[in-house]
């Protein structure tokens, strides 16, 4: 179960790496419609910092071995 959280997160944070690399900035307007509307600008760090980290857990989690099987030698190219 903690695989598919996991999995989901990492995938979750691809793509919101690469919104924030197509979008310069969002305005957040509350829910009743009035009110302030905050205006979010992702530092220039963030979206590659999210889209690595992704990565690097999909890359991660397509290596875990199942469970139930022992994990396989490397097999030699």
């Amino acid at each position: 179960m903690w695989k598919s959280f996991l999995l989901a997160g990492a995938i979750f944070s691809c793509v919101l790496g690469a919104e924030m690399l197509l979008i310069d900035s969002a305005e957040i307007v509350p829910l009743s419609g009035s009110g302030n509307v905050t205006t979010f600008q992702a530092p220039d760090w963030a979206p590659w910092t999210l889209l690595s980290v992704g990565a690097a857990t999909i890359l991660h989690f397509c290596q875990l071995p199942r469970l139930g099987t022992s994990p396989s030698p490397p097999r030699m190219l």
